[in-house]
């Protein structure tokens, strides 16, 4: 197909074939592989090749919750039994990979638990760069009333790397300038339009000058979703737009995205549908299961490239 004035690209999936003719393109071919595995991803991690993993994007069991389906963690024992885990982690992540982890801690008698922050502690003793922290704000969460303290509207989401070099494509997750650049950006004083050092000395500084005819500027570290998702049989879903946008961050089509508490296969999913290999783990059979039967192992696809010649 490359190379080719006609090019008909088709995404094949079990026989079904959609086509699309269009002009002066060129087609590549890109295999997607999901690969599952049914166990402990302490165990089955072993399996997988060192530095092989672009991005580790999961939700583990928190501390003392899902004992139905998990077993349940205590909080003064969830370090102990997640570092192993971890060094599992560092070990498939390229040097250039981010592992980003979706956790929250509990109220124990009146207080918050701390076993997360002693967690990051461990981590950092392991070898792993604590880069960042991000906020997942639900937009809809439920309404309640506490004694002491109000509801719970937010979750962490920690980003851990192994070098200061790691792949990030700010560009992919850019936002809409929104109405203050109208009339903050019409109205510029002139310290706006020169670099502004920050008065504590930090080295940091701004000039709003440089803002001018752009449409799009870079996110804050606060995302803001929704709980619903499209999946309900398993007790603790997050929303399709939260790996979605991290898997946009930090990663690119072909690209391997590690989910080692795979659960419904949210992360698995969204992974497939944006052109990215996956390797799921999950410990419990029935949610393997569920996502074995919606994920093939491969899918071939035919991609579209623009020709870098014209059209006479």
């Amino acid at each position: 197909f490359s190379g080719s004035d006609f090019g008909t690209c088709f995404h094949v999936n079990s026989g079904v074939a959609l086509k699309i003719l269009k002009l002066n393109l060129q087609c590549i071919f890109m295999e997607i592989e999901n690969k599952l595995f049914l166990g402990d991803c302490e165990e089955e991690l072993k399996l997988i090749p060192e530095n092989t993993v672009d991005l580790i994007f999961t939700s583990p069991p928190y501390a003392d919750q899902r004992k139905n389906s998990y077993g349940g963690v205590l909080p003064a024992d969830y370090v102990e039994w997640f570092i192993p885990k971890t060094a599992e982690f560092l070990r498939v992540l390229k040097p250039t990979g981010t592992f980003v982890l979706n956790i929250k801690e509990k109220v124990i008698d009146g207080e918050r638990s701390t076993y997360v922050m002693e967690l990051i502690l461990a981590m950092r003793k392991q070898g792993w760069l604590w880069t960042e922290e991000f906020i997942w704000h639900k937009k809809n969460c439920y309404p309640g009333k506490w004694p002491n303290r109000f509801r719970d509207a937010w979750e962490r989401l920690l980003q851990f790397n192994k070098t200061k070099k790691f792949n990030m494509y700010q560009e992919e997750v850019m936002v809409p300038m929104g109405d203050w650049a109208k009339t903050r950006l019409n109205n510029l004083s002139e310290t706006d339009k020169r670099r502004d050092e920050s008065n504590v000395g930090s080295g940091f500084g701004k000039n709003i000058s440089n803002w001018l005819a752009r449409d799009k500027a870079f996110p804050a570290n606060v995302l803001h979703l929704a709980t619903e998702c499209n999946n309900k049989k398993h007790s603790a879903t997050f929303p399709e737009g939260l790996p979605e946008w991290f898997i946009k961050l930090f990663s690119q089509e072909g690209d391997v995205i590690l989910d080692p508490f795979m659960g419904s296969g949210t992360t698995n999913i969204v992974a497939n549908r944006m052109l990215r290999n996956s390797i799921g783990v999950e410990i419990e059979p029935k949610y393997y299961e569920l996502v074995k039967e919606q994920l093939p192992s491969n899918e071939l696809y035919l991609i579209e490239k623009e020709a870098e010649y014209a059209t006479l």
